[in-house]
C-alpha cells in the first residue's frame, strides 16, 4: 500500500499511479478529456501520498497569476484608502493578490502602468477619470479582462461602475436651497476630470432650475485647495452663504478656514462635500456630504472582475446613486436626514 509522504510531488503521484506526469496534470487540473478509470487511479494515489498541489505551479498550468492589477489616479488620501480597503477585502476573501499602480494624475504614467501589468495579472480594475477613453482602450493589454471605474464617457460595451455625479450634485443644491441658502458657491475639482466635470454640470443645472446664479471655482480635490479658495473668497468680500465642494477634503479645508476666521458654520455659511470619507463624520461640526460607499465600489469592482476572469460575459455599466447625508455643517439643529438621490442602473 502506498504510504503518505512529506512534500510529495506530482512525479511521486505519477509513479504511484503508474502513469505519466502529463496524465496526473490533466486529472488535477480537471481537464475533460480524462477517462474515469484514470481519474480515480490518480486521485487515489494523490490521497494516499497526501499530495498538495503547489499553488504557483497550478497557477502556471492554468495560465493564471492569481493577481489582480489595480490602476488608480492616486493612492493618497481617505478616498483611495477606502477604495483600496474594499478591493483588498474582496480580493483576500477570494485568495487573490493586488498589484497596485499609481498614475499621479498623469495620463502618460497611466499608460505606462497598463503596459507594466501585461503578463503579470489575470485582470485589471482601472480608474482613469482624466484619460481620453480612445487612448485608454488603445493601451489596455489585449486579452486581459478589465473593469472600469468612473472613466471618461465612451461608447464601447465594457463593464464599468459609474457614480451618478450629476444627480448627487443636484440633490445637494436642492438641500441647500431648501435651507434658505441663496449664494451657493461650488468648489469643483480639476477640469478634465470626469467626476469633477459631472458634479459641476449637476450643480449648474440645479442652480438654474432653482432660479439661482451658478458660481463655480475650480480646485484640486486636496484640502489645501479648499483652504486657498476660502481665503480668496473671504478676501474678495463677495456674498456667500453656502460652499458645496466637489469632494470632502476640499470641504474640510473650507470648514477649517471659516472656523479660523470666526465665521459660524452653518449659521453664517453652510459647508458640504461629496464622497463621505470616514473623516466627514468625525470632524466637528460633522460634514454634510454625499455618500457613495467607497469601499463598496472597490469590492464590487473586484467581484465583477473575478467573474470576467472566470469567463462571464459582462458588459454592463452599473450606475451608483449617491445618498445625501445631512449633518451639522448645513443644519443648525442636530437632526440629520439621509436621502437617496435618483440614480440609474443598467
Amino acid at each position: 500500500m502506498t504510504k503518505a509522504m512529506a512534500h510529495a510531488t506530482i512525479r511521486d503521484v505519477a509513479r504511484a499511479a503508474d502513469v505519466s506526469v502529463a496524465s496526473v496534470s490533466r486529472v488535477l487540473n480537471r481537464h475533460d478529456n480524462v477517462r474515469p478509470a484514470l481519474r480515480q487511479k490518480v486521485e487515489a494515489a494523490a490521497r494516499q501520498l497526501g499530495y498538495v498541489p503547489h499553488a504557483g505551479a497550478r497557477s502556471l498550468s492554468l495560465s493564471r497569476s492569481n493577481a489582480i492589477g489595480i490602476v488608480l489616479p492616486d493612492l493618497h488620501g481617505e478616498f483611495f484608502s477606502e477604495l483600496l480597503r474594499g478591493m483588498d477585502r474582496e480580493a483576500s476573501a477570494r485568495g487573490l493578490q493586488l498589484l497596485l499602480s499609481n498614475m499621479h494624475d498623469d495620463p502618460a504614467r497611466g499608460i505606462e502602468a497598463l503596459h507594466t501589468m501585461r503578463g503579470r495579472v489575470d485582470g485589471l480594475v482601472v480608474m482613469a477619470p482624466h484619460i481620453d477613453p480612445d487612448r485608454l482602450f488603445t493601451h489596455l493589454p489585449p486579452g486581459i479582462p478589465a473593469v472600469l471605474v468612473n472613466c471618461a464617457p465612451h461608447h464601447q460595451p465594457r463593464p464599468e461602475l459609474r457614480i451618478d455625479n450629476a444627480a448627487g450634485a443636484a440633490a445637494m443644491v436642492e438641500h441647500l436651497v431648501s435651507s434658505g441658502r441663496r449664494h451657493i458657491l461650488h468648489l469643483g475639482g480639476p477640469e478634465g476630470n470626469i467626476d469633477a466635470d459631472e458634479r459641476v454640470e449637476g450643480y449648474c443645472a440645479a442652480m438654474q432650475a432653482a432660479g439661482r446664479t451658478p458660481w463655480v471655482e475650480r480646485g484640486t480635490f486636496l484640502e489645501e485647495s479648499g483652504v486657498a479658495t476660502a481665503e480668496r473668497v473671504l478676501a474678495d468680500g463677495r456674498p456667500v452663504d453656502a460652499v458645496f465642494c466637489g469632494n470632502d477634503m476640499m470641504a474640510i479645508g473650507v470648514l477649517m478656514t471659516l472656523r479660523r476666521a470666526g465665521i459660524a458654520v452653518p449659521d453664517a455659511v453652510a459647508v458640504a462635500g461629496f464622497d463621505d470619507v470616514p473623516l466627514a463624520r468625525l470632524i466637528s461640526p460633522s460634514l454634510t456630504t454625499l455618500r457613495i460607499d467607497i469601499a463598496g465600489i472597490g469590492e464590487r469592482a473586484v467581484a465583477r472582475l473575478v467573474d470576467l476572469v472566470g469567463g462571464a460575459d459582462d458588459r454592463a455599466i452599473e450606475h451608483l446613486a449617491p445618498v445625501l447625508i445631512v449633518r451639522e455643517t448645513t443644519v443648525s439643529q442636530q437632526n440629520p436626514e439621509n436621502r437617496a438621490c435618483r440614480g440609474k442602473s443598467s
